[in-house]
């Protein structure tokens, strides 16, 4: 899941394929952007080729049917989150509870860096039914720094850190649905680093 205007892909090598980027990137924002005014359900494929000036024909070059940009939106955010994990540098050194607030800060960033097209996705996420079948990134990112921690000796040896994964995931998601409650008023960091030490209180060892 993810709210920057453009997604995020390598600098394309010919001009064909920059402008082939260009085009992409203007339906996306477009459609985002309706979205985010009208709702996902209440926005045509024709309204979406309307406000990016293109051919109907040339949407469905680039997406195939209108849940492909939801799909979009997830993927641009979890390349966020990958480039944020990056610059940040974490060393294998840093502890797990370290790493784990660090993620759970990128994320609450992401999300909070324009709330209102992150609520307007988030509910068409849902609705379209991503949450059932999508690939749970997330949750393997959580597991791996999990069993990096156990290795560590910074985990107990009983918690399996697939399922410690999937729990963290699950609270993670949780509280970003109520912060996308109309009229929530929560700061989005600060919840996420309660649950998430709440989760490690059970998970690190003594």
């Amino acid at each position: 899941m993810g709210d920057t205007q453009t997604t995020t892909a390598p600098p394309p090598t010919g001009r064909r394929e920059r402008n082939k980027l260009r085009v992409r990137n203007r339906i996306y924002d477009a459609a985002l952007e309706l979205f985010t005014r009208q709702g996902y359900d209440q926005t045509t494929v024709d309204e979406i080729t309307e406000a990016a000036d293109v051919a109907r024909g040339t949407f469905f070059n680039h997406f195939q049917r209108k849940e492909d940009l939801i799909a979009a939106w997830g993927e641009d955010r979890r390349d966020q989150l990958r480039g944020g994990l990056a610059a940040a540098a974490l060393a294998p050194g840093d502890g797990t509870q370290q790493t784990l607030l660090h993620c759970m800060s990128l994320l609450a960033e992401i999300s909070q860096r324009d709330s209102a097209r992150t609520r307007a996705m988030l509910a068409a996420w849902v609705k379209a039914g991503f949450p059932l079948y999508e690939q749970p990134y997330v949750s393997t990112m959580f597991a791996e720094f999990v069993d990096a921690g156990r290795k560590r000796g910074e985990v107990l040896d009983a918690v399996e850190p697939r399922l410690a994964g999937y729990i963290l995931r699950d609270v993670y998601l949780g509280t970003l649905y109520r912060w996308a409650q109309p009229g929530a008023q929560m700061d989005l960091e600060t919840e996420l680093h309660a649950v998430c030490r709440t989760v490690l209180a059970g998970v690190l060892s003594r």
